[in-house]
């Protein structure tokens, strides 16, 4: 009966109410755009300015070309953005903010001529209040100066890893709020924060921050009403509050809240989500009002044993993303967001490592519903000036509270690869720590480098120690990865490690089948086939050392990195499992997918390396429904083995006849679905296209 009561006030206490919450309005329609030199004095030279305008619309950047075609060739600089709109008379007892989601990397905003704002760092939102500067019942003018010139103060500081792709590339908004309303310029945060604590199958407290303002100039007295629904919207907690409002400054009010036998968010097998509503009442009507998700889950790590997700060994395949595209840049939509993500769940990852910056809320919010563990992080990376101190605290301090209520994020990354000066690095890494700490004091934090040892000057300062390892590629060979493990496995047994970055490039349009222990990767000759070599020996290591708590390849998808001319492609990494398109899925894609997913697989690899180089090859089949039948020109072939794991498949000594060739594969799942693949070679004669070695005994270290 009790829980009954419970849901029985508080669906009488929201019917009751007369909601209007503040407007958000879309404002990514009606925009201009031109690049011109930089100024100071932005609004004087306006004027001055000659040349055309082209209507665009937000998403947008000015890079979507020239950074994924060309080598240091890409336009790095100051451009401007301008939209007109009306604002009626009746918002005159309104606050307006406009909220930029992602403007790169640096912004200045002025509205009507008058500098309303400006923000530092291409990957955080960032909102200012125009209440003071607009017109009411005219038109008004925004115009936004957008500059993605590197700078030594501006995490991240060049474009080597990456390039930071300038524009307005993320949605820009209208927002409209009653005087008294839940903050919006608390570093663009969603100004209600939810914490979680003690939670298990029993119970849970969930303490809900919510940062007001009041823009009048008089004390107001107001309710904040604070509700937690299930998903089916039955409400199971409600604090109501009353007090007032103070005219001065953002005020923080607490609500505490106790549930009894909760349902909790399960990664992939179960991402249960409860909604937590607040609410500001004034004389019985609701001037706002924030929805939140909340994702009740406990995660613990157990050094040398893995993560733990409510109580349960949570299985960590990690994958790495970048966000550009072919044709796009950054300027995504949503439905390019549920692509890749698509791609993601389908390979049967569980955790993904959102490298090397924040990325999209969209994205964090669709990893929230479907399971995945985020670990987020701030573009701090590759390169010091040590003139970056405040931007990467500020940045991290926008990550935090723009993303504090994502279930799906579990941990914060402060840096990845940076180095000297070592001092100056550790002190900086360790005060990101604190700040993490100060902010959230219940996730983790972690630091990323490419040594391999836990005792570098700049390891050892956050919760995690993550660790990139290129073995075969950048150092070393492929197998000396096994070593590597069970030496941190004896001499550092309690050091929670992730293997954060491993694996090759890969060019679809490049194959051989000769292949050694390690390539050199200053060579234009990166063979698809070695990335999938890499892969397969490096994931059945990972997969048997549960030392590493989790691991992420690198990467999901091929990405831009301008500075770089490698394997016969300018300006791509093409360590992705899937090409920059989108459109073609690597061998390597499959092997995880047969590894990881629960989705039956039956997959031959080399499909295109179609023109052989030896008549007497190998096959090899990914298959995780039980041991293949495969065919050559339609004979069965005996001496199927087993390779690095229970999935792959392999046979030796295959003879092929001259001409085409054809190879088939077959099984039956188990509920009896019959399943194939087939592939064909052409041999017409030996012939050797091989991966020139190119052993590095030093270990990756970044650049």
């Amino acid at each position: 009966m009790k829980k009954k009561t419970i849901a029985a006030t508080c669906l009488a206490a929201t019917m009751s109410l007369f909601a209007s919450a503040h407007d958000v309005i879309d404002f990514c329609d009606g925009w201009t755009f031109k690049k011109a030199p930089s100024t100071t004095e932005t609004m004087q030279a306006a004027a001055a300015w000659n040349g055309r305008w082209d209507s665009v619309s937000v998403p947008h950047t000015w890079n979507a070309t020239d950074m994924l075609t060309r080598v240091n060739n890409f336009y790095a600089g100051a451009a401007y953005y301008r939209k007109h709109f009306s604002v009626p008379s009746s918002w005159k007892d309104k606050v307006l903010y406009l909220r930029f989601e992602g403007v790169a990397s640096c912004a200045e905003v002025y509205v009507n001529g008058k500098l309303v704002g400006t923000h530092k760092g291409g990957y955080s939102a960032f909102a200012c209040n125009i209440s003071g500067d607009v017109r009411h019942g005219q038109s008004n003018e925004i115009v936004v100066k957008a500059d993605n010139s590197a700078r030594p103060d501006v995490i991240p500081v060049n474009h080597n890893l990456f390039g930071i792709y300038g524009g307005m590339y993320r949605p820009v908004s209208l927002i409209v709020a009653e005087p008294c309303h839940i903050a919006v310029t608390d570093c663009a945060g969603p100004g209600v924060y939810v914490r979680q604590q003690q939670v298990s199958s029993k119970g849970a407290t969930v303490c809900v921050t919510t940062k007001t303002r009041n823009a009048t100039r008089q004390p107001a007295p107001a309710t904040i009403e604070t509700t937690i629904t299930d998903d089916k919207g039955n409400c199971v907690a409600r604090v109501r509050k009353k007090l007032t409002l103070s005219p001065q400054g953002i005020q923080a009010h607490e609500a505490t809240m106790q549930l009894s036998k909760p349902h909790l968010w399960q990664g992939r097998e179960d991402p249960y989500l409860y909604k937590v509503t607040v609410r500001i009442l004034q004389n019985g009507k609701v001037t706002d009002e924030s929805v939140q998700p909340l994702g009740l889950r406990n995660i613990e790590i157990k050094p040398g044993k893995g993560v733990w997700l409510n109580g349960k060994r949570y299985p960590m395949y990690g994958v790495t993303r970048h966000q550009d595209r072919w044709g796009k840049g950054s300027a995504l939509s949503k439905a390019d967001h549920d692509e890749d993500l698509a791609m993601i769940m389908d390979v049967g990852a569980t955790t993904i490592r959102l490298a090397h910056y924040q990325q999209s809320d969209y994205f964090y919010s669709r990893c929230d519903s479907l399971g995945l563990l985020v670990w987020a992080e701030i573009p701090f990376v590759n390169r010091i000036t040590g003139q970056e101190w405040d931007n990467a605290h500020t940045q991290l301090r926008e990550l935090i509270r723009q993303s504090y209520n994502h279930p799906s994020i579990y941990i914060w990354g402060l840096h990845n690869e940076v180095y000297t000066p070592h001092a100056y690095t550790a002190d900086l890494t360790s005060s990101l720590h604190e700040l993490a700490k100060q902010e959230d004091p219940d996730r983790l934090t972690a630091s990323v480098n490419g040594y391999g040892h836990a005792d570098h000057p700049v390891n050892m300062n956050a919760d995690i120690q993550g660790m990139n390892r290129y073995f075969g590629w950048y150092e070393r060979k492929i197998k000396d990865i096994n070593g590597w493990v069970e030496g941190l496995e004896k001499n550092y047994p309690s050091m929670p490690l992730m293997l954060t970055e491993y694996g090759a490039d890969g060019n679809i349009r490049q194959q051989t089948e000769y292949l050694g222990e390690s390539l050199n990767w200053g060579d234009p000759f990166y063979p698809e086939t070695f990335e999938t070599k890499v892969h397969e020996y490096q994931w059945s290591v990972i997969a048997k050392h549960p030392y590493i708590l989790a691991s992420y390849l690198w990467n999901m998808f091929d990405f831009g990195c301008p500075m770089w001319e490698r394997g016969g492609v300018p300006a791509r990494n093409m360590k992705g499992l899937v090409t920059i398109d989108r459109k073609v899925k690597k061998d390597a894609y499959y092997w995880y997918k047969a590894n990881w997913s629960k989705s039956p697989v039956l997959y031959l690899t080399q499909r295109r390396n179609t023109d052989r180089e030896r008549r007497v090859t190998s096959i090899t089949v990914y298959s995780n429904v039980g041991q293949p039948k495969v065919f050559l020109n339609g004979q069965e072939l005996k001496g199927i083995h087993k390779g690095f794991t229970d999935v792959h498949y392999v046979i030796d000594n295959v003879t092929l006849k001259d001409g085409e060739n054809i190879v088939t594969t077959t099984a039956t799942d188990k509920q009896g679905n019959k399943l194939s693949d087939e592939i064909r070679w052409q041999y017409t004669g030996e012939k050797r296209r091989s991966a020139r070695q190119g052993n590095n005994n030093a270990e990756h270290a970044g650049f």
